[in-house]
Order: C-alpha cells, then sequence, then structure tokens
C-alpha cells in the first residue's frame, strides 16, 4: 500500500465517451466528456462519499476505478499497481480485490440463474474451491447479509428490491475484496430498506475492514455512511473534504446550492434557513462550457471563471476545492 494507507490514487482521470456518425465508415464526430481530470484519493477502510446530481459522472468515476470502462487518459493505482497498465489475467487477478454493487437490484440479477448460482459465480471464475465449498461459502454469505441459506436455489424474481440488493452485496464479498464500488445501492428501494441495506454495509465494513466509494444523491445518507465526502458537478470534482467540514463549512457555491436543499428536521430553523435556487440546465457533456464549468449557473461567478479552468487546490487541512472566488 502507499503513502499514509492510501489504497486507491487517483491521478488525473478523465473518461471520454466518442460519439460517431455514419453507416458504413463511422467518423468520430464529438465525445461525452462524462469524467474529466479528477484527481483523489480513498484511504483503506474509509467510506469516501461521492455525491453530484444525475449524469454528472459519478458512476463512471465508479466503473473506470474498476476497470470497467478503461480511462481515455489519467492513472488509477490500487497500492502501488497501477490498473491501467494491467491487461487480461494480470488484471483479472486484481479484480478479487475490488467489487462494485450495482445501482438497480433488478437488473444486475441474471433471471435465469438461481440465487446460489450468482453468488458461487465469481468464485468458480477464479477457481476458488470444489463445488461442495463453494455451496457451504454461498450458504455462508447468504447468512451474513441476513438471508435464509435456504433461498439457493431460488429465482431472483421470488425476492424484494432490498432482499435482491443483499444479493448483490453477497456477491461483491464472495471473493473477499478489500475494496468495494457502492454506485447508488439504495436508489432503488424504499426508505425503510434503504436503512437496513446501508447498517448492513457498515456491518460489513466493520468485520472486514472493507474499503468504500459511496455514491449517491441522498445528501443525508452520505453524511450518515462516509468519512470523507466528494461532490461533482459535470465530470469535474468541485469540492473534497470530511464529513463534518463539508456540511458545516461549505465552499464551493455548488456544493452550498447543494445542501442548501436538505431539509432540516427542525422547523424554527428551516423557516429561517435561506435555499440556493440555481438557474438554468445542467450543460451539456458534450459541449461543456470554457473556463469553470459551473461559471453559467454560479451565483458570484467573476470573469476568470469563465475564461480559465480553476486549479484543484488544498485550502484547508485535507479541503479541496476548485474555485477561483473561494
Amino acid at each position: 500500500m502507499s503513502e499514509n494507507g492510501v489504497l486507491i490514487k487517483v491521478d488525473k482521470m478523465t473518461k471520454h465517451f466518442p460519439i460517431t456518425r455514419g453507416i458504413i465508415i463511422q467518423r468520430e464526430v464529438g465525445a461525452v466528456q462524462a469524467v474529466d481530470n479528477v484527481t483523489f484519493d480513498i484511504r483503506k477502510g474509509e467510506t469516501l462519499g461521492l455525491v453530484g446530481e444525475s449524469g454528472c459522472g459519478k458512476s463512471t468515476t465508479g466503473r473506470t476505478i474498476l476497470q470497467l470502462y478503461r480511462p481515455t487518459s489519467g492513472k488509477v493505482y490500487y497500492g502501488d499497481q497501477d490498473l491501467t497498465e494491467l491487461k487480461g489475467e494480470g488484471l483479472r487477478r486484481m479484480r478479487r480485490n475490488m467489487q462494485m454493487i450495482f445501482q438497480d437490484p433488478y437488473a444486475s440479477l441474471n433471471p435465469r440463474m438461481t440465487i446460489g448460482n450468482i453468488i458461487a459465480e465469481p468464485l468458480e471464475v477464479h477457481g476458488i474451491g470444489n463445488a461442495k465449498e463453494r455451496r457451504a461459502k454461498v450458504q455462508e454469505l447468504l447468512k451474513l447479509v441476513g438471508l435464509s441459506p435456504h433461498f439457493l436455489n431460488r429465482y431472483p424474481h421470488e425476492f424484494s428490491g432490498g432482499q435482491r440488493q443483499r444479493i448483490g452485496v453477497a456477491r461483491a464479498l464472495a471473493l473477499q475484496p478489500e475494496f468495494i464500488v457502492c454506485d447508488e445501492p439504495i436508489s432503488a428501494l424504499d426508505v425503510s430498506i434503504q436503512a437496513q441495506v446501508v447498517n448492513l454495509l457498515e456491518e460489513l465494513q466493520e468485520t472486514f475492514g472493507l474499503t468504500y466509494l459511496f455514491i449517491a444523491h441522498d445528501l443525508s445518507m452520505v453524511r450518515h455512511i462516509s468519512d470523507r465526502t466528494a461532490v461533482m458537478y459535470l465530470g469535474k470534482i468541485v469540492e473534497l473534504a470530511t464529513r463534518d467540514e463539508l456540511y458545516s463549512h461549505p465552499l464551493h457555491p455548488y456544493t452550498q446550492a447543494l445542501l442548501s436543499a436538505v431539509p432540516i428536521p427542525n422547523p424554527a430553523m428551516e423557516s429561517k434557513r435561506q435555499r440556493i435556487i440555481l438557474e438554468g440546465d445542467v450543460p451539456s457533456p458534450v459541449n461543456p462550457p470554457s473556463g469553470c464549468r459551473f461559471n453559467p449557473r454560479c451565483p458570484v461567478a467573476i470573469d476568470i471563471c469563465s475564461e480559465v479552468d480553476p486549479e484543484w487546490r488544498e485550502v484547508g487541512p485535507d479541503h479541496w476545492v476548485a474555485c477561483h472566488v473561494v
């Protein structure tokens, strides 16, 4: 592992998806700039929350870290190993250490496979154990996530959304990974079930010393589960700080606007609070604005904001921000 107990180090990572035209001869006419030049790290045993509105590049960031999408440029380090240089068997072996819990529990489980086969699949792919040992391991994993080990031969359609997400968690844990990307694992679930899944993730983290990248829309849930929080806007990370620092002293205008939308469960405080309403729509990632990407909607933008991309800098202890005005 690298310096300061850092497990994952992302260095100027960029992911662009080409836009092509033509039927026989396809030519590239542009690119969706999904993730653009992001730099951050995730320390061993912590949960880094990643928040931002829909389409800002959160899920692409998670998938690119795991090399499910190959980055257009930049580096991703797992400890001292550069993942972007791994291919074939080397990358396959690394996958044992990194897993993902997908957003939609209805789409991420194969409807033609039994629960036992779904959870055992990673063990088979990596050649771990014989059939009897794998079956015992699957039963143990089902118990671990709060499901009956007798559900082995059932199919996904026989389970509720919350139960399916638990099956997804069991599958992610099968190879005993160190790092898990949780891609909005609760957004498709009822509020009552969300708390159960989050509590399960916290218990598993304590038991196995897991490291999470927790991607979500729900700022109050991210505050509950994460140690540090990164805020993303249109493919760029605009602010990163410890949880309490970010929620009590947000510096970037976009972070301030996001947090002003979170309800406070105190009517007296809620009535006095100023909401920050952003003008206009999110620009297209195909043709993002020059300079700071937030400048067309920013209430405090100055001339330099539309001309120069702000530098990613540390403005306080472990508090990073990309803004000319801060």
